[in-house]
């Protein structure tokens, strides 16, 4: 069997990539050889694989949902937006330049080759490769130049699942007006729908399903329902709680807990390094925007950037670059956040602004420079074996602080001055026994003696259980028969038509 199938949603957000997890999950379990694909991601949260590439963070996952290591064959063409109209373009994981959304068109009968040609190579390597789609296919203003949804499908001979997020309200109009927006000949790929995110009574539920299934020709594969517990790994910080709280805080060991202020900057890079704390009893952690919220805060983070100079514009604008310079307990900086609390930041690759100073929290100066570190770095940090990964521009080319790292060679990485720390590790806080140390540290330095780091949080445990929960929710609550057809067979021939299909475009 070699097959491959399209996993498309309604909006961004409405569970493309949880789907494409579940599947890959639920296939492996099978005894299938899978892999993940994705054309074209847009996220700054990404990670590093083992060969040095950058690929998608949603596609790591989905690779570990396959028992595999990532690769940047999994996600070809990564988007890293650092302003409003330009993004940084990380081809086969390394990146080749900036483009805007204008100059990007023109790239992408070029990228259309790359991808397509990744996807062939997949599928002579695996049984079944699950693809997952960019946003929504129904953005007719950009389909003549698709290369992740309904033009990847087409040109691969790909069936697609839709997938719609009922929480947002309006599920069945979301999931008919998206097949109705296709033109016939991608219609015609579309073999069934996915609601997800369903809570209540499914039999409520079933007369919309019929008449959808009436209108359009098509089944709904299956009902997804809410969990809770599905908060790891988000694609982007937007995905978190509407009042910024990650994850759900479980009460603590001790007698007090410990608050976390998470900086939400406007470029928020790798916003999933600080999920680790979120999964540690009696740590409640946030994501904030304006001062006042680091008033009751007993540590600030403050994460990685894709733009730190402009986010370091930002942080004054709003006063939080004061918050943070006054905040009495402990700090930490991540990446970009790093390089925000030294000295000065001379940046002539991002923003071009020559030297800037930085918020003088670490007496360390950082140059950016044109070729982006790309590594998976081991070390030792408070006395614990550390891991992590590296992506950046910026390098330390002076530090006056002791390291808070130390490589197997002796040298130090990052800085640690007191209560104020820093490195460029990404997936530090994933190290078990370096957080629960790095918990004690902070905790020390807010004051909270009361706070008691819990001795058994398993954080790759708790990822590996997310993705066996996936599994579980595609087993139990899609018609995977149905699904094993698609992947058989394709879509069902002769589906009907939906208007407007086809109509001309208006001027």
């Amino acid at each position: 069997m070699r097959s491959a199938l399209l996993v498309a949603g309604t909006t961004s957000d409405a569970g493309k990539s949880v789907l494409t997890a579940g599947l890959c999950r639920w296939l492996t379990r099978r005894g299938v050889r899978t892999a993940p694909f994705k054309a074209q991601n847009m996220s700054n949260n990404s990670v590093v694989t083992r060969d040095g590439g950058e690929i998608g963070r949603a596609q790591a996952l989905q690779a570990a949902a396959c028992g595999l290591e990532p690769s940047v064959r999994f996600n070809p063409v990564l988007l890293k937006p650092g302003g409003d109209r330009s993004s940084q373009v990380v081809v086969l994981g390394r990146a080749v330049g900036e483009v805007s959304a204008v100059s990007y068109r023109a790239r992408k009968a070029e990228l259309f080759t790359t991808v397509l040609s990744t996807l062939d190579s997949l599928r002579d390597d695996f049984e079944v490769v699950v693809c997952e789609g960019a946003g929504s296919p129904a953005e007719i203003n950009l389909r003549a130049n698709d290369i992740a949804n309904m033009g990847l499908a087409r040109a691969a001979d790909l069936p697609v699942i839709v997938v719609g997020d009922i929480d947002r309200g309006g599920v069945f109009a979301h999931l008919f007006g998206t097949l109705a927006l296709l033109d016939p000949a991608d219609q015609a790929l579309v073999g069934g729908f996915v609601v997800n995110k369903f809570r209540g009574d499914p039999t409520l539920l079933e007369p919309g399903l019929r008449q959808l299934h009436a209108l359009t020709g098509r089944q709904v594969l299956g009902v997804l329902p809410w969990r809770e517990d599905l908060w790891l790994d988000a694609e982007d910080s937007l995905s978190y709680a509407a009042d910024g709280v990650i994850g759900r805080p479980e009460p603590p060991r001790g007698d007090q807990w410990l608050r976390v202020a998470v900086v939400r900057l406007p470029r928020i890079s790798n916003a999933t390094d600080v999920e680790a704390l979120a999964c540690e009893p009696g740590v409640s952690v946030r994501f904030v925007t304006e001062p006042s919220r680091l008033a009751d805060a007993d540590l600030v983070v403050v994460p990685g950037s894709k733009a730190t100079v402009d986010d370091l514009r930002w942080l004054r604008a709003t006063g939080l670059a004061d918050a943070i310079a006054a905040h009495d307990g402990p700090v930490l900086g991540i990446c970009g956040g790093f390089q925000l609390l030294g000295r000065t930041i001379e940046d002539a690759v991002e923003s071009r602004a020559g030297v800037v100073d930085g918020l003088g929290l670490l007496d360390v100066d950082v140059r950016f420079e044109p070729d982006k570190t790309l590594q998976q770095p081991h070390g030792d940090a408070l006395g614990e074996s550390v891991t992590g990964y590296e992506i950046h521009h910026g390098v330390v080319t002076r530090n006056a602080e002791q390291g808070l790292i130390t490589l197997p060679d002796g040298t130090p990485e990052g800085a640690l001055r007191g209560r104020v720390a820093g490195t460029h590790w990404h997936g530090l806080l994933e190290n078990d026994a370096f957080r629960r140390a790095f918990l004690r540290w902070a905790a020390g330095h807010a004051g909270r003696d009361g706070f008691t780091p819990a001795p058994d949080t398993d954080f790759a445990g708790r990822r590996t259980a997310q993705l066996d929960l996936l599994g579980d929710l595609v087993a139990d609550h899609l018609d995977t028969d149905a699904v094993w057809a698609l992947l058989e067979k394709g879509a069902p021939p002769g589906l009907p038509v939906i208007p407007p299909a086809g109509a001309p475009p208006v001027d």
